[in-house]
């Protein structure tokens, strides 16, 4: 977590000067998913930043949790996705899919796991279509999976797929997709006054060196519905791809 203090120091500076007292953040670190979600649904942290899956799930164990604020990305709430195939594939759209392999990333990723399998059922492949597929945790584990002809196809973000051809991997876009940025979310009755204070210090974040770690170029206003699609991922998952 050291790479984020640049990031923690700006929200506690701002939440000290909007609170008028002194406020130190502390960070644990959670080695799975699920375990953050847990935390966070129990009130036992205050506020987490989640990626979409996550903050869905949270919410759906407990519905007190509110969204404070999400990431601006090139000045949107959006941020892409792809689906990729082997450079020499002759595959164009994803329903040519069935009957072929695909490797998955995380269990919990958003990318990775639910807007894969809702894009691929709702091209009419589901897990029982494919000849098998496998979760394979990380990103650049999907991409060198694709490039070196293990798996027919995959998912992962844009700039992992940028590093994959940077470093000259034969991989190429078969679907480009687009999801909510990241959560900024809190727990039930965490008190209005500090509530309202991390919405105004959010808002107000212009902290370069931190907005690079983050990779971000800072905060929208909350929008819960901008993650109902990754609701309908969630749910076509646990349907259609349930192990």
């Amino acid at each position: 977590m050291a790479q984020f203090r640049p990031v923690l120091t700006q929200l506690e500076q701002g939440l000290t000067t909007t609170l008028g007292e002194p406020v130190i953040i502390h960070t644990p670190i959670y080695p799975t998913y699920d375990l953050a979600i847990s935390r966070l649904a129990k009130g036992e942290v205050d506020f987490a930043r989640f990626g979409p899956a996550s903050y869905v799930l949270s919410k759906q164990k407990n519905t007190q949790i509110s969204l404070l604020a999400m990431e601006n990305k090139s000045d949107k709430n959006t941020r892409s996705g792809y689906i990729i195939a082997h450079a020499n594939s002759s595959y164009t759209q994803l329903s040519q899919l069935a009957g072929q392999s695909f490797a998955f990333g995380s269990e919990e990723s958003t990318i990775g796991r639910y807007f894969a399998q809702l894009l691929l059922s709702e091209a009419g492949v589901n897990a029982n279509d494919l000849t098998h597929h496998q979760y394979l945790d990380r990103r650049d584990k999907v991409g060198a999976a694709v490039a070196a002809g293990t798996f027919t196809a995959g998912a992962l973000k844009s700039s992992t797929y940028k590093k994959l051809i940077a470093a000259d991997q034969p991989v190429r876009i078969l679907k480009k997709f687009s999801l909510a940025t990241k959560a900024w979310a809190a727990r039930e009755q965490l008190p209005a006054p500090i509530s309202e204070a991390l919405i105004s210090v959010l808002m107000q974040f212009d902290d370069a060196q931190a907005l690079k770690i983050l990779g971000k170029d800072g905060f929208f206003p909350a929008d819960d519905s901008a993650y109902n699609r990754v609701r309908d991922a969630i749910k076509s998952s646990e349907a259609l791809f349930a192990e």
